[in-house]
């Protein structure tokens, strides 16, 4: 089997999270990905704890497949370099502030002039123009801006701080690679490749989808604990009699009279579709009543039964342990170094194809251990 991206090379300038996740996978799927670092001044996900092999996790994890080289972006020298190698590269990768890139002289249309082939990705927190261009911004801000924080969590406690980031992997880095492609394909026909401006809030903004059509079209504003999914019916999270979880999901009749069964709560039969919010909170307090009766092992047993969609919540440690996870081959085992028989334990790519597969050839290199591809030496 190959890689589907094999032969495509990217040229990455990003730090952190967004970039990085985003040209992981274009890694994983077979793109040469040579990732250009500071000497002194270090990725900030190269310092995160915690470490394992030498190096933090995180960086070991977003780095693999690429190749680590460092120059100073502040050095005509540098800069001259990656002019004369540009016109080998069908991707840049970047995640600076707008109007750095112009600065250093390597903005698209420096760069397109070298190579008009050259697709040229720019990931940021709001956008290349408009009120917050020029603004700093984290992954709980975009959320905020976006309005997914604010008809999130409880109204009596506010949004909740999430466990991943959203805005950058689902808003950046996801669209990115979405963005990319398609711009890959549509160089097919036209031989050209283009700009491609992401803004991590403007793509996190569309995954409010059916939030937002209900605010638009249906001029209905959306609040944390008043809707069908966000805590407002039954469909929510349960603790248990020793403090843990479960997640029930049991909308559809046959889930939900399977689940009326099982907790012998009638009131969810006859009330449960209702849209009248005492209803609602009679229902949610007659399943949590049922709920607390019993330890979350004990109703994960009788549940595990049964195809209603109420499923236990899992910690990290316990999902990536799952049969699940084990079935479905979650976990890979990427060699630390490419010579090195060694290996550390990684989240796989997800994507599964018929024909193709993902590489795992060797976890994020030491700073500056890469090399350029062989055919720009």
């Amino acid at each position: 089997m190959t890689t589907p991206l094999n032969g495509l090379k990217v040229l990455d300038f990003s730090t952190l999270l967004p970039g990085p996740f985003a040209s992981l996978y274009l890694a994983d799927l077979g793109a040469e990905v040579i990732h250009v670092e500071s000497a002194t001044r270090p990725d900030l996900i190269r310092l995160l704890p915690p470490y394992a092999n030498g190096q933090a996790t995180a960086h070991s994890y977003l780095n693999r497949n690429k190749q680590s080289v460092t120059l100073d972006l502040k050095d005509k020298t540098s800069i001259e370099l990656i002019r004369q190698k540009i016109s080998e590269f069908d991707i840049v990768v970047e995640q600076f502030r707008p109007g750095v890139m112009k600065r250093l002289g390597l903005d698209y249309a420096v760069l397109a002039e070298l190579n008009p082939r050259l697709i040229y990705c720019s990931i940021t927190g709001y956008g290349q123009d408009g009120p917050y261009r020029d603004r700093a911004g984290h992954d709980i801000n975009y959320l905020a801006v976006a309005g997914i924080a604010g008809h999130s969590g409880r109204e009596k406690d506010g949004p909740p701080p999430l466990g991943i980031q959203v805005a950058d992997i689902a808003g950046g880095s996801l669209h990115a690679v979405i963005g990319i492609l398609t711009a890959v394909i549509e160089r097919q026909q036209s031989g050209l490749g283009q700009y491609i401006d992401i803004s991590m809030t403007d793509c996190v903004a569309t995954l409010n989808s059916m939030a937002a059509s209900a605010a638009l079209a249906g001029q209905t504003p959306q609040m944390p604990e008043q809707e069908h999914l966000n805590g407002g019916t039954y469909y929510d999270y349960y603790q248990t009699k020793d403090g843990r979880y479960l997640s029930v999901g049991s909308l559809e009749p046959q889930f939900m009279q399977g689940l009326a069964q099982v907790l012998d709560l009638p009131v969810l039969l006859e009330k449960g579709a209702s849209f009248d919010s005492d209803d609602r909170k009679q229902v949610k307090q007659a399943i949590q009543a049922k709920i607390l009766r019993r330890t979350w092992a004990e109703w994960s047993n009788t549940f595990a039964a049964l195809d209603i969609c109420v499923e236990p919540v899992l910690r990290l440690d316990e999902a990536l342990n799952s049969p699940l996870a084990q079935a479905r081959k979650w976990i890979v085992q990427v060699p630390v170094a490419a010579d090195l028989k060694k290996t550390e334990p990684q989240l796989a790519c997800p994507i599964k194809f018929s024909r193709s597969q993902a590489r795992y050839t060797f976890s994020g290199q030491s700073l500056g251990e890469g090399n350029w591809p062989e055919s720009s030496q």
